[in-house]
């Protein structure tokens, strides 16, 4: 597993931060925060994955499935996540913007858009102007055997 962030992870355009007014370092620490996360994801650690979960938390997965609870979390982090350090595919996560609704509580909007592992390409947007993108992915299995869909043979 490469722990080399592909060349799509260049830092993003800062986030849009909205409602109360807070302190840029607020800002700061939730940019990091999820830039943690992305680095856990992409480089399949579980451990560094849970450290930002609280006992009570809530997790929704990328394909919708709802955890609740650190144990459950845990439980899906740790069968999940290691089998994705081979994976042709990870992705990025962008902070799109940050609602202050108070001073010590923030509602924040992720961008998570999939990449190409080994150089980076973002495979979204292949899909622009599709009519069900997420059908059109999943019904193209890999060929490689991964389970991902295979974007780098679209047909037109």
């Amino acid at each position: 597993m490469s722990t080399t962030p592909p060349a799509s992870t260049a830092p993003a355009s800062p986030p849009t931060v909205i409602g109360v007014p807070a302190p840029q370092e607020d800002v700061d620490a939730i940019v990091a925060f999820v830039a943690g996360v992305q680095h856990a994801q992409r480089n399949a650690l579980p451990d560094a994955f849970l450290d930002g979960f609280r006992e009570d938390a809530i997790w929704t997965t990328a394909h919708g499935k709802r955890l609740t609870g650190l144990p459950e979390i845990s439980a899906f982090t740790r069968k999940v996540l290691p089998p994705q350090a081979d994976s042709p595919v990870t992705a990025t996560y962008a902070v799109d913007l940050i609602l202050f609704v108070r001073p010590d509580i923030a509602a924040v909007k992720i961008r998570q858009r999939p990449v190409a592992r080994d150089d980076g390409r973002f495979l979204d947007e292949i899909f622009h102007g599709q009519e069900d993108p997420p059908v059109r992915a999943h019904g193209r299995p890999s060929r490689g055997g991964s389970g991902h869909p295979d974007v780098r043979t679209r047909q037109g």
